[in-house]
């Protein structure tokens, strides 16, 4: 059972968490990414449906972390919500978040409150395995993890490295908490394994650009099947799938091999596992 949870810091500032509704912004999504990205998580929590704020008079906005963890961002006070019309879409805004404001939603106006402002970026809490319920009432207890900043990560080690698609994604999201991860991974070539963790089957590819290891896992992120044939495939019939990814390596291979070199390593460690004729590997 929890020692502290949120909840227990509302009653401390003097709000009722039955008053509060707590969102979780999740990282994962297309949208909220871009508009993290600029700085418009005020604008983008500002647009939801109409009538979601019944019975609330505050909102604390958290920031989706490793698994179910979430990071507090801000508190803000509701205020009288208008239609969102196209004409009222903030500038600079994402295309894809700008074509939703068709006047069948409403905009919010939210007022910054400074109550907890010394947990901005600081507080995590556990949202728990509910995270697709992204709003729910702040009656519901949410433990706290950590009342710290986010110190810088100590990178884990070549060898005891294994790490999920969202790991991954928060590492390279995060180049200064994770500067150690940065330099390790980005000043080696590798062979390295992906694990599709639903069905077991297994994809070896190899490291050898300009940007190591981190460069090449970057384009996993980024694509979510790293231009691979069969990867593609699969995340076409299932378009969430690279969330069971799991990432290690297999080898650690210094820089001053030749592409040759490091593709005659991989082919050799798809022979010993098998990853062409029952994995991910079509060549």
């Amino acid at each position: 059972m929890a020692i502290l949870c949120f909840s227990d810091i509302l009653q401390k500032v003097d709000l009722d968490p039955a008053k509060v509704k707590l969102i979780r912004h999740a990282l994962t999504d297309k949208g909220f990414k871009e508009c993290y990205d600029k700085g418009m998580v005020y604008e983008y929590t500002c647009h939801q449906k109409a009538g979601f704020s019944k019975g609330y008079d505050y909102w604390a906005i958290f920031i989706s972390g490793v698994g179910t963890l979430a990071k507090f961002y801000a508190l803000y006070h509701v205020g009288p919500a208008v239609p969102d019309t196209a004409d009222i879409a903030p500038q600079d805004l994402p295309e894809c978040e700008i074509r939703a404001y068709r006047g069948e939603n409403s905009i919010f106006q939210l007022e910054p409150v400074d109550l907890l402002k010394e947990y901005e970026g600081k507080l995590t809490i556990d949202w728990g395995k509910s995270t697709r319920m992204w709003h729910q009432k702040a009656t519901s207890e949410k433990p706290i993890v950590s009342l710290q900043p986010d110190e810088k990560k100590v990178f884990s080690g070549f060898e005891d490295l294994v790490l999920s698609y969202d790991e991954l994604k928060e590492i390279l999201a995060n180049p200064t908490a994770y500067e150690a991860w940065h330099a390790a991974l980005s000043s080696v070539y590798a062979i390295y394994l992906i694990a599709d963790r639903e069905t077991g089957k297994q994809y070896v590819g190899s490291a050898y650009g300009s940007g190591g290891l981190l460069g090449r896992w970057a384009c996993y992120v980024d694509t979510h099947h790293g231009n691979n044939k069969l990867m593609r495939e699969l995340i076409c019939n299932y378009p969430e799938r690279y969330h069971s990814f799991q990432f290690s390596i297999l080898q650690i291979l210094p820089k001053t091999l030749t592409a040759d070199e490091v593709i005659s390593i991989e082919t050799r460690f798809k022979k010993k596992l098998l990853s062409i004729k029952f994995g991910m590997n079509d060549n």
